[in-house]
């Protein structure tokens, strides 16, 4: 019973990372337009290293084991911290279908870093279904790129924030088998914090100045696609692969293009359509099992021995 529960779960964590950090691309560029990268990120990380902190408190689950450490330190710093200065600078830079394409190689270098150092498999269903999201990224990508809104500077932010975000999930995978998923939420995120603290000077000269709709999004960052959706993508991260999981992020692009479509009115054409349709139907195809192991896993653990004739049934 409690392995369904956790096969229901896991699945249902995922999506609502994916869903929240979708929505995270629209108050990025909204915040980004009052807010530079790092005050930006260090206000972020602020709002969620007090909600998750609260949390943490309240639930009483202590400080993590000196095991996890350093992994909640090195994904503090390449996640929490550096990739989110860097993904905010690199949005400033180039428009949100060149930026959206570049970062989606980090699925891909998860799998390569996870293969390597976690000793994470590599299954044909993995590698093909990466192949189809990572078409559909590419045409999500070139549909949405404004003509003239790339910099050679803004993809190689957003290819550092690719790598950022890779190894960052490479280093939390082996903590979470140490610590509770809120523990190495609460933890990376606040090392994340202390990382941008030289950007304080400047998010609070910017926050004087800057329109409250920024300033609130900048919080719902903070809360939802940080606080809530980091440690529902952990809590999903420690009940399966790096690699599988970052497959699954594959589905940002076609919930950006939803959002857009939904929210801002903005009608995508059908490359773009397209475009999610295949980062979905790779999604599910990376995340499917054999049918033999669907069976295997449906079956009864164990099938009682033929019993010899004339044998008791019953001990």
């Amino acid at each position: 019973m409690n392995s369904r529960r956790t096969d229901l779960l896991a699945p249902a964590a995922a999506a609502v990372t994916v869903v929240l950090w979708a929505s995270a691309f629209v108050s990025i560029r909204s915040a980004g337009a009052a807010y530079s990268p790092g005050a930006l990120a260090l206000g972020r990380l602020s709002a969620g290293a007090i909600s998750l902190g609260a949390i943490w408190l309240l639930r009483r689950e202590g400080l993590p084991p000196r095991s996890a450490w350093r992994g909640i330190a090195i994904s503090g710093v390449l996640w929490f911290g550096f990739y989110m200065v860097v993904l905010n600078w690199g949005e400033q830079q180039v428009d949100a279908g060149t930026a959206a394409l570049v970062v989606n190689i980090g699925p891909i270098l998860i799998a390569l870093l996870g293969a390597r150092l976690l000793g994470d498999p590599m299954p044909p269903r993995l590698l093909a279904g990466m192949a189809v999201s990572f078409a559909g990224a590419v045409a999500v990508g070139l549909s949405m790129s404004g003509g003239g809104g790339s910099s050679v500077l803004g993809v190689v932010l957003c290819l550092l924030a690719a790598v950022g975000y890779a190894g960052g999930v490479v280093a939390q995978k082996p903590a979470l088998a140490k610590a509770s998923a809120l523990q190495v939420t609460t933890f990376g995120c606040l090392v994340g914090a202390v990382g941008c603290l030289p950007f304080a000077g400047q998010l609070v000269g910017e926050a004087a100045d800057a329109p409250l709709s920024a300033t609130l999004n900048m919080v719902y960052l903070g809360v939802f696609p940080t606080a809530l959706a980091f440690t529902t993508w952990a809590y999903a991260l420690a009940r399966t692969t790096a690699s599988r999981m970052g497959a699954t992020t594959y589905a940002v692009p076609a919930l950006v293009v939803l959002m857009s479509w939904l929210a801002l009115g903005e009608v995508p054409g059908l490359l773009t359509l397209g475009g999610g349709v295949l980062c979905l139907a790779g999604v599910a195809v990376s995340r499917s099992r054999p049918r033999t192991a669907a069976v295997r896993a449906a079956a009864p653990e164990s099938t009682p021995e033929p019993q010899p004739e004339g044998a008791s049934e019953s001990a």
